[in-house]
């Protein structure tokens, strides 16, 4: 529940920064903060259905923790950050 949760907040995040760079948007990086927020949450929404999967098995394996995923995911969101924060001083 919670990767879907994440999944849908970078997505949301995605959509105000296209609306906001719709108009001013000089190219594709304009949008490239965007993209990048679609393409976080997309990925985050993949990781949900893996562990919404793996959680499903009966008897739940021995080795449930997403450590690595949860890696991914963070580094993604902070990458979209520093490209929104780049994106906004030119």
């Amino acid at each position: 529940m919670a990767w879907t949760r994440t999944s849908f907040a970078l997505l949301a995040n995605g959509a105000l920064l296209t609306i906001k760079n719709l108009h001013s948007a000089a190219g594709l990086w304009g949008l490239m903060p965007a993209l990048l927020a679609a393409t976080a949450a997309c990925c985050t929404y993949m990781i949900a259905l893996q562990r919404q999967r793996t959680l499903e098995q009966r008897p739940i394996p021995a080795q449930i923790n997403p450590r690595r995923q949860v890696y991914v995911v963070g580094i993604a969101v902070l990458v979209l950050i520093a490209v929104t924060a780049v994106a906004q001083l030119l």
